[in-house]
């Protein structure tokens, strides 16, 4: 006899096995064992919205596996991951082990180290109640607007199509900027840069036209700009003022969900579910050699930035012999959380602080060790000492003009030695003014005017987007990765470089929405709701009373979009083809099935003519001449064929373009990557072109 310890994943149970030894036995659960079946709704709307659940298909004899093992053992531990989600988890598991309320033993890991395991298993606690029900009531709200509002969508527009709460939303923040974007009017406005030397100097130094005798001097078009030039030809510039100051420069705090996603996107190029896998199996234990299975990393989901003491005093003294005591702050720095966040877990941070990427970078995959160094040295530079510069700003005047320099040096690195945090915007570059002092004269080696025009606002990245989502209160950072998925994978959203770009179908669901369904696709309500979620964990509201309050104006709203749209259906111009049907001769158009995209006539049923799909790039195939057309495999992933295969063998990773090798002749390929290029596929010849990221090969 032993006792039972139920995790979520085998990775996570061997590693903890580790720490528990022959006493126990560990297994896990593959994540939920009982859901809402996904082939009706599931939910007894009448009976206060009852959830009907099921065993999940497949589970079956893991669940009678666990059944007999927990019949076998003294004791039963549930330590499924510590949020909502894995509270859930571990309800159903008491539920189907048949395990009473007071024998409940739920335990909870922080971070899976010897010493969060044994601090977990030391403080066992009965299943929360509250953190269940706000789990079930999300599920059941995701589901009764998923499952009532899908089939009408579906009907209206196309088949096979979905909306959600949270995704909704989403989407409408996207198709808002694409909007914002068409309706952008551009304005002229010029600048005029300067180039100057100080007397006796030889180091130049770059200024910008500031103001006038008037004030701050806004140059809205040439000939302002060309009699400003005017007036200052041969002119005499003296520095009028010199400003000179210390800037100091604070760290940014540890990773919380949300940030890390958006870092890792900035950085690294991850997508959001790719930075959530990774960061699942550094939490859940890595094979480190010289130390077996590891976890890496606290939890990573959660929107705390609280730091425990003991981590503070390892980095502390990391730092201190990494870098020297000049590099700590003068107190530990603690970081405060927002108001709405959960607080239940600590940020995100390495478990063992001096175990630095380099040392176990043998252990790690690729995407492991990059995402286990970008949390590392975000919260050892959290813990580090504030970067400090020296600071000037100048004035340069001339004929009644003022021209502004600033520029500043890095006194010391601090943090930055190690870390510095990504931007969406561009960074200030350092530049450094040589000596200036009031009433020097300076030479002006060169003076140009640019015009410009102002853009738009521009289109949200996913490290944007998760950034507005989280500041608009929708969604959960466990919510965010698998919203901007579902976004793509249906077609509502498509990626351009980093850039979410709404198609016309997802632009055709937001108007539907906003006219027929305005609540759901509402920022603000969609953010109350979340807040009364956040009640209901708290105990404060009930969740079958919120689910009651959402009900019954949806279901008007639903029943009355019914009836005024029946017999209403959207038409697509994506949907058209130039493929006239050699049946009927009608225009045949794209329709979506069971197993993708065909093409279909739509003279339906009376014709019933259907074509193969192909999804057309425009360039001719280089070996046979024939369509080249895009592909996918079975794990999503793009490649390029030839539309005559299997008579054609034609097949790349990289995108071929409508443009030959000025070299050798043969086709061109974009190369992926963050700089933009074109390369010729034959080895012999080995062409390369850059390309501007304006430029569409």
């Amino acid at each position: 006899m032993s006792d039972l310890v139920i995790v979520e994943s085998p990775a996570k149970a061997k590693t903890i096995k580790k720490y528990l030894g022959k006493d126990f036995e560990v297994v896990a659960s593959m994540g939920h064992v009982r859901d809402l079946p996904k082939a009706r709704l599931s939910v007894d709307i009448k009976n206060d919205f009852a959830p009907k659940y099921d065993i999940i298909k497949g589970k079956e004899k893991l669940v009678k596996e666990l059944k007999t093992l927990a019949k076998e053992s003294d004791s039963v531990y549930l330590a499924t991951d510590p949020d909502r989600e894995g509270e859930a988890i571990s309800w159903h598991l008491a539920y189907i082990l048949g395990l009473p309320e007071d024998y409940c033993q739920r335990v909870e890991f922080n971070e899976i180290t010897k010493t969060g395991v044994q601090n977990g298993m030391a403080h066992p606690r009965r299943i929360n109640e509250d953190l269940v029900n706000a789990q079930q009531a999300r599920r059941v709200l995701d589901r009764l607007v998923g499952y009532k509002l899908s089939p009408f969508i579906s009907q209206k527009i196309r088949r096979g199509l979905s909306a959600g709460r949270v995704q909704s939303v989403a989407l409408r923040i996207i198709v808002d900027r694409e909007n914002e974007i068409r309706k952008f009017k551009p304005e002229e406005y010029w600048t005029i840069d300067a180039k100057f030397i100080p007397k006796g100097s030889r180091k130049s130094f770059s200024a910008s036209l500031y103001a006038d005798q008037n004030g701050k001097l806004k140059i809205t078009c040439q000939q302002q700009a060309d009699k400003i030039e005017s007036d200052l030809q041969d002119a005499e510039y003296v520095v009028t003022k010199v400003k000179k100051g210390t800037r100091k420069k604070s760290p940014a705090p540890p990773f919380i969900t949300s940030t890390l996603q958006q870092e890792a996107s900035r950085k690294l190029g991850f997508q959001s579910k790719r930075t959530m896998r990774v960061a699942q199996e550094l939490y859940e234990g890595v094979e480190v050699q010289g130390m077996g299975a590891t976890g890496l990393i606290t939890y990573m989901r959660t929107d705390s930035l609280r730091i425990s003491n003991y981590a503070i005093e390892e980095v502390t003294k990391y730092i201190a012999g990494s870098y020297g005591s000049d590099y700590l702050p003068p107190k530990p720095r603690f970081f405060k959380s927002r108001s709405n966040a959960q607080d239940g877990h600590e940020a995100i941070r390495p478990s063992m602080p001096s175990l630095t990427p380099d040392s176990i970078k043998s252990s790690l995959t690729t995407d492991q060790y990059k995402l286990y160094k970008l949390i590392w040295s975000r919260f050892t530079a959290s813990q580090m000492a504030d970067c400090v510069q020296k600071t000037t700003q100048a004035d340069i005047e001339a004929n009644g003009y003022i021209f502004k320099a600033s520029g500043y040096s890095v006194d010391f690195p601090g943090f930055t030695a190690l870390y510095v945090e990504g931007r969406d915007d561009e960074e200030e570059k350092s530049s450094q003014l040589p000596p200036l002092e009031k009433d020097m004269p300076v030479k002006c080696r060169e003076l140009k005017k640019n015009q410009h025009f102002t853009q738009p606002p521009a289109r949200f990245t996913e490290a944007s987007l998760i950034k507005t989502l989280e500041e608009y209160g929708i969604g959960r950072p466990s919510t965010y990765a698998a919203t901007i998925s579902t976004l793509t994978d249906r077609e509502y959203v498509k990626r351009e470089a980093k850039s979410l770009i709404p198609t016309e179908l997802g632009e055709v669901i937001t108007k539907l929405m906003e006219e027929r369904f305005p609540d759901i696709v509402n920022v603000k309500f969609t953010a109350e709701m979340e807040n009364d979620l956040d009640k209901v964990e708290n105990g404060d509201v009930q969740w079958v009373q919120l689910l009651r309050d959402f009900y019954g104006g949806f279901e008007d709203t639903l029943k009355k979009a019914k009836t005024e749209m029946e017999g209403v259906k959207l038409k697509l111009k994506e949907d058209e083809t130039d493929i006239i049907c050699d049946k009927c001769g009608r225009q045949m158009v794209v329709k979506t099935g069971r197993y993708g995209k065909f093409i279909a006539c739509p003279g339906y049923p009376e014709c019933k003519n259907i074509l193969k799909y192909e999804n057309k790039t425009g360039v001719t195939c280089p070996k046979c001449g024939g369509d080249v057309i895009v592909k996918t495999t079975k794990s999503k992933r793009t490649f390029y064929g030839c539309s005559n295969y299997p008579n054609c063998d034609f097949v790349s990773w990289n995108e071929p373009v409508n443009e030959r090798c000025p070299q050798c002749g043969q086709i061109l390929f974009k190369k992926k990557g963050k700089k933009p290029a074109l390369f010729c596929a034959n080895q012999d010849c080995g062409f390369t072109k850059t390309v501007k990221a304006e430029e569409k090969p």
